[in-house]
């Protein structure tokens, strides 16, 4: 019975330490509450998100000047760490006010508004801002496992208070017009950037070159920019800073030696509890990836890793975590991998030795070695096979939706203008600039055939890795049968459809798609029709309507490329 009542009084004094006695209004150790705008007006809402590192955040409370105590309605994560909840008070009148963050009736943190107060934080990256910026990036691009998470740019997701919390958070109307156009190289960078300047942050970047087939690239010192800190800064500086990052940064940035000191990121061990949204993930050719949400695995359902990219004609769009989208090898050229951005504490960026999360771990496997424990880490308790098969062949049908946008990109362009197109030469076609980065599709192509190829070894891949299946060696057998048939089955019943050149919708199977893989090693060229970039077999019905080709010189030099593509394998840069 003693030691009853003595853990009691230790598990009291511990809650009494960590939040304080029931009259005072704690912040929290892990967990924080974050306000916006920065200076609350009266009339004017107030949106609020709690975030922590501790506990899933079960409850909001609101307690009014009169002392009533109120349930507030939530919208809460589902992703796991960092938790979340955020909710939204129409106007505050003359407080104080307390908001408490909750978890199953214990008070996490505590915080009092007040009218006409300053609700930013000192201008620390520390754990709360980290936590926060994780917290943001999800909710900025969250949507329901099946929704089409796209947009046509940055703009419109900036713009959408329902998407951004940070939205008109230095209460200037500062996101009505901001420019938001990110390429693939700068939309971390981009994010990083709005979010230091949303929130009074220093902000970094470095001028990198693109290293060669022997050696990664490497970096030049750092370019501490502080213009956002101590002041609210108006979109016109957001501007000129982001100029000068996106005039900097480029796809060398985040392909990095993973041991290297000099860079903007550093390589993170494979732990779920680590790789939060915010995460980059730099392929070895340069695409860049940054991680959006965990969904968690249910006995009904797999689990899945998302993740947003920008595309050279700045559209935006959420994937999952596959072999076809997350490219990873191992050579000497680049180091690739998850990163998180090098923290930057008190005016420089910590080295390698004092992060407390840096990890080698990524230069020590394989490919197979690497997308097996990432399956693991996604898919904790493994997978029935089938539904493995399934989620690999939605992951491509995604890749070809964000294709068949791509394509219609470059269908508008000559719409508009009708002008041939200059096609760089040699590795140039996968990086430049102008309209063949903007409307040609080398890279994304390249990454598709990955993809099919993928699929159609999904099979052999069941043989190779029984564990990740649950299977034993005695069923491997008659089990690869049964994905092979129902790969027959479910490729022929899948479809995609894309517009032709006279604006008539043409279906294809998935099947129809996979026979035709061969045809995309030459269909990025936004010169020729349409038809040609999805490989109609000249002379058929779907054909007839092609009325535009790339000229012959062009046809020729994407011919004596071609071996890139039908190998998969991009050339050292």
């Amino acid at each position: 019975m003693k030691k009853a009542i003595i853990l009691v009084m230790m598990v009291w004094f511990a809650l009494v330490g960590r939040i304080g006695c029931a009259g005072e209004c704690a912040r929290g150790e892990h967990t924080h509450i974050w306000v916006v705008p920065q200076v609350i007006r009266p009339g004017n809402p107030v949106r609020i998100m709690a975030v922590s590192t501790e506990a899933p955040i079960t409850e909001m409370l609101l307690t009014d000047p009169q002392g009533e105590t109120h349930e507030l309605n939530t919208t809460a994560n589902t992703g796991g760490m960092p938790w979340w909840v955020m909710t939204e008070i129409d106007e505050l009148g003359s407080g104080p006010y307390r908001i408490e963050a909750q978890t199953i009736g214990t008070t996490l943190a505590c915080r009092e508004l007040v009218l006409d107060d300053d609700t930013r934080e000192a201008p620390i990256w520390d754990e709360a801002h980290e936590a926060f910026y994780a917290a943001w990036i999800e909710r900025l691009f969250d949507g329901e496992v099946d929704e089409d998470v796209s947009f046509p740019s940055m703009e419109p997701v900036l713009r959408d208070p329902e998407r951004n919390f940070l939205h008109n958070a230095l209460g200037l109307g500062e996101d009505a017009n901001l420019p938001a156009t990110p390429d693939c190289a700068d939309f971390p960078y981009f994010l990083r950037g709005y979010f230091a300047w949303k929130n009074g942050l220093p902000f970094n970047y470095r001028f990198c070159n693109r290293g060669s087939a022997t050696r990664p690239p490497t970096c030049d010192a750092a370019i501490l920019n502080t213009d956002f800190v101590g002041r609210i800064a108006t979109p016109a500086t957001f501007k000129a800073v982001n100029l000068n990052m996106m005039n900097a940064v480029q796809s060398g940035n985040g392909r990095t030696g993973l041991a290297d000191q000099a860079t903007d990121f550093y390589p993170l061990p494979l732990r779920r509890e680590i790789l939060w949204p915010g995460t980059i993930y730099a392929d070895p050719f340069g695409h860049v990836l940054v991680l959006s949400k965990w969904v968690e695995q249910t006995p009904g359902s797999p689990g899945i890793l998302f993740a947003v990219d920008a595309q050279p004609d700045n559209s935006v769009a959420r994937k999952r975590f596959w072999e076809g989208t997350f490219l990873f090898a191992d050579i000497p050229g680049a180091g690739p991998g998850f990163k998180g951005f090098r923290p930057l504490m008190d005016n420089r960026l910590l080295n390698n030795e004092e992060l407390p999360n840096f990890s080698l771990e990524q230069t020590e496997i394989t490919p197979d070695e690497f997308y097996a424990q990432l399956f693991m880490l996604i898919n904790p308790q493994g997978l029935d096979a089938t539904q493995a098969y399934e989620a690999t062949l939605a992951a491509l049908v995604e890749q070809l939706q964000t294709r068949v946008k791509s394509v219609d990109n470059g269908e508008a362009y000559f719409r508009k203008s009708g002008a041939t197109i200059a096609m760089p030469p040699g590795v140039a076609i996968f990086e430049t600039v102008g309209p063949w980065e903007d409307y040609s599709t080398p890279s994304r192509d390249m990454r598709l055939i990955i993809a099919m190829n993928v699929l159609l070894n999904f099979p052999d891949k069941v043989a190779a890795y029984p564990e990740l299946f649950r299977l034993n060696a005695r069923d491997v057998p008659r089990v690869k049968a049964e994905i092979e048939q129902l790969h027959g089955q479910r490729t022929a019943e899948t479809t995609i459809q894309y517009t032709r050149s006279n604006g008539e919708p043409w279906e294809l199977s998935i099947a129809e798609v996979l026979e035709r893989k061969p045809a995309f090693e030459m269909g990025y060229n936004p010169n020729d029709c349409v038809e040609t970039r999805w490989g109609a077999e000249p002379g058929s019905e779907e054909y007839a309507s092609c009325r535009r080709h790339a000229p012959a010189a062009q046809i020729r030099q994407m011919a004596a490329v071609r071996q890139w593509f039908r190998d998969a394998k991009r050339p050292p840069r």
